[in-house]
């Protein structure tokens, strides 16, 4: 290693010592407590299969949450994400645009979920507005990269023949951002899945709401049963998230690298 890569790999050592004294990380503290950790977990395993037929139906509602949250941010999302991307529009469209949805990327998806409780109260339709919010921010993001990233080749050969915007974007960029579209909604609902999971914490439906009160409560062998239930849905989500991939967003990568040569 070079004397430069000493210096800033000291530098951050610096920094995160510093860091973390003022934020009083305290090793011996996180030893000391270990034993209650265990208490915990002994009173976790001890699950009450009773009510795993309660914990599935708050799970159904969570399913539930996230998607219709996922779809209708997703379709809010594409036509921001159009105006969004530099290759397609001018600074006087895009730059404000990215300010929106900086602005709702600002808020994570539980201070909206307690704005949205404020307004509508609390249950699982504010939990939707809030997840269908965070999914704006974030799938618009990350599908103006994807545009940003389009060849120019076929957008300038399907421009130089006269087609308006909208026909460039049915034609070209939909089809090129296609399979990174695909992916991105299978992050979110896989990630709002998990989030929504949080959101009962102030009010806004699904399962996080049981979990949250049960622990409140200091009831962890209830809360144990609804945390399993999240555990084997989010592991079976992955499963499936896996195989869509496979089967549409690498075979279709595939198909564009043979198409192109």
């Amino acid at each position: 290693m070079t004397p430069k890569n000493n210096i800033v790999i000291g530098i951050i050592v610096a920094l995160v010592v510093i860091a973390a004294y003022d934020l009083e990380v305290d090793l011996v503290k996180f030893v000391e407590g270990i034993p209650n950790l265990v208490i915990v977990l002994e009173e976790m395993v001890q699950v009450e299969p009773k009510y795993i037929p309660s914990a599935w139906w708050a799970m159904f509602e969570t399913i539930q949450m996230a998607f219709v949250g996922t779809i209708i941010g997703v379709v809010i999302a594409l036509p921001l994400s159009f105006l969004a991307a530099r290759n397609l529009n001018s600074k006087f469209v895009y730059a404000p645009i990215r300010a929106l949805l900086a602005t709702i990327r600002t808020f994570p998806s539980i201070l909206w979920a307690l704005l949205f409780v404020i307004m509508v109260g609390s249950g699982a339709f504010a939990g939707v507005l809030a997840i269908i919010m965070y999914t704006i921010g974030f799938i618009a993001k990350l599908q103006y990269e994807s545009i940003e990233t389009i060849d120019s080749d076929p957008m300038d050969s399907v421009s130089s023949i006269g087609v308006s915007k909208s026909q460039l974007i049915r034609y070209v960029v939909i089809p090129e951002s296609a399979s990174h579209l695909l992916g991105q909604i299978l992050y979110m609902f896989d990630y709002n899945v998990r989030q929504t999971s949080i959101l009962g914490l102030v009010g806004a439906g699904g399962i996080g709401f049981y979990i949250i009160n049960y622990i409140k409560f200091f009831e962890y062998g209830k809360a144990a049963v609804f945390m399993l239930v999240v555990l084997i849905t989010v592991l079976i989500i992955d499963w499936v998230s896996v195989k869509v991939r496979d089967k549409y967003i690498i075979k279709s990568q595939r198909g564009m690298e043979v198409s192109s040569k």
